[in-house]
């Protein structure tokens, strides 16, 4: 029944849907997510909040993304990508929408909502990518992914331009309050998507997967021909994740660099414009517009490239790009070329790279692992490298000076060094992509058999020379192990 997907020269107009249902999903996650780093640029002063104070609110988010990954993540291998897709989306809007009604001086308030706003987030990224790629043919499995991943910024950008615009008219809480329209996103999925089809089969549910690819197609059910053999696989458990070191390690990696890196700047980037160049924050949110502009421009570059040159090629070229710009915006920050910022310049330059490496890093982790675990793994990989979200932010402010109000003299002596610490988790998630196999061009039921593999197989310990009984049983141990 796959291969009718896999011949497939072009998307229907049912698959499109599925798509932008996750582009959508994706885009407005992220507003909601990274709102408060708009927020925080307009409460920092009246509120007095502390470098301590400020990486807390930012860093919970992070912690419940971290959870959220791993529990979603298995729920949805468990119970099916489409009703995790609509949980995912009500938890984080719903949470968003709570903000509303923070009190004065309440950054408690906010660190609490912020973390499950964080639990709902890590938890619809890894169910709707591996959704999406259970839908769509093989040729067309990288450039939807990234696809998907390119239009992130698009979030980002909405909160930009609604911090800059609205914010002074409404207010920060009204930004929260808007915060509340995703939710109507469910509405969509509800009428749009079905169960992955892939998924039903895993279950022995051939009938209704049958019916799953059909609507894909669109096309009769009937023309479909079920398998003779009628079976279901067996359920996996979360601790076979460590029978894939290498899906592990990448996997993981990457996204752990990527995260510390990117989430680093992009929380702080809005309050250290207003530190470094002297500007109101609403000034600072209009600056942010074009940062997020050239993350969507990098997306869409990698989602080309990552088909063209393939995915580890892409994966080195985007870890080094990002640690140079990162390294560059922290040695001269302090820099103006013909009145326009160094500092602003390469967050610029740097979200070609950190930012837009996403349509590849995140398509990635889920490539790499095996159909019965493929949002288990996902979910495992964004949970580890969640803690991202807590070391980039809280790493900044560690290095910057914690106790101290934020104003211009409590960082600028400091941010040199603590974007040093940025760029090499960024090179790190670059490098680590030489560990993973190269998926492009590559079916899931062909990465499955690549995946599948043992380092050692049986006719080459067969081919060695008797050995003594102790290392015979070694090497049937390694057998065993692998």
């Amino acid at each position: 029944m796959l291969e009718r997907l896999d011949s497939q020269q072009s998307l229907t107009w049912n698959q499109r849907k599925i798509v932008f249902a996750a582009i959508l999903g994706d885009s407005l996650e992220m507003f909601d997510y990274f709102l408060i780093g708009y927020v925080l640029a307009f409460i920092v002063g009246p509120w007095q909040l502390t470098y301590g104070q400020s990486a807390i609110i930012l860093l919970s988010s992070g912690v419940g993304a971290m959870l959220g990954a791993a529990c979603w993540g298995r729920m949805a291998d468990r119970i099916g990508r489409r009703k995790v897709f609509i949980a995912t989306v009500l938890n984080f809007s719903l949470a968003t929408g709570a903000l509303a009604l923070t009190p004065d001086h309440g950054w408690v308030y906010l660190f609490v909502f912020r973390f499950i706003i964080g639990f709902g987030v890590g938890g619809l990224y890894v169910v709707d990518m591996p959704l999406v790629q259970e839908f769509v043919p093989t040729r067309k499995r990288g450039s939807v992914s990234g696809l998907i991943t390119a239009c992130i910024p698009l979030g980002i950008g909405l909160g930009a331009v609604l911090g800059a615009y609205l914010a002074p008219v409404v207010g920060w809480r009204g930004l929260f309050a808007v915060g509340l329209l995703p939710a109507l996103l469910t509405l969509l999925i509800r009428a749009w998507v079905p169960e992955s089809p892939r998924w039903l089969i895993r279950q022995g549910r051939h009938e209704e997967a049958r019916q799953s690819i059909a609507w894909a197609l669109e096309m009769d059910p009937e023309l479909i021909e079920l398998p003779t053999e009628l079976t279901a696989e067996p359920r996996t458990r979360w601790a076979d994740l460590f029978k894939y070191p290498r899906s592990l390690l990448v996997s993981w990696l990457t996204f752990l660099g990527q995260q510390t890196s990117s989430y680093g700047l992009t929380l702080w980037a809005p309050t250290l414009l207003v530190l470094l160049l002297a500007v109101p924050p609403a000034q600072a949110a209009f600056l942010m517009i074009w940062v997020s502009a050239a993350g969507f421009v990098g997306r869409l570059s990698w989602c080309y490239l990552s088909e063209k040159i393939g995915r580890i090629p892409s994966g080195v070229i985007i870890g080094v790009g990002a640690a140079v710009t990162t390294a560059a915006a922290g040695y001269w920050h302090s820099t103006f070329i013909g009145g326009v910022s160094v500092f602003w310049l390469m967050l610029v330059v740097n979200y070609l790279f950190g930012d837009g490496g996403v349509a590849v890093i995140g398509p990635y982790a889920a490539e790499v692992w095996p159909a019965g675990l493929r949002s288990s793994g996902m979910g495992s990989a964004y949970g580890f490298g969640s803690l991202g979200k807590i070391l980039g932010p809280l790493g900044l402010a560690l290095i910057v000076g914690s106790s101290n109000i934020v104003k211009p003299e409590a960082s600028i002596a400091m941010i040199g060094p603590a974007f040093l610490f940025l760029a090499a988790c960024a090179l790190l998630g670059g490098l680590a992509f030489l560990i993973g196999v190269e998926t492009k061009g590559r079916s899931i039921e062909e990465i499955d058999r690549e995946l599948a593999k043992p380092l050692f197989h049986r006719s080459k310990l067969e081919a060695l020379p008797a050995a003594p009984t102790p290392a015979l049983k070694m090497a049937e141990v390694h057998e065993d192990f692998d």
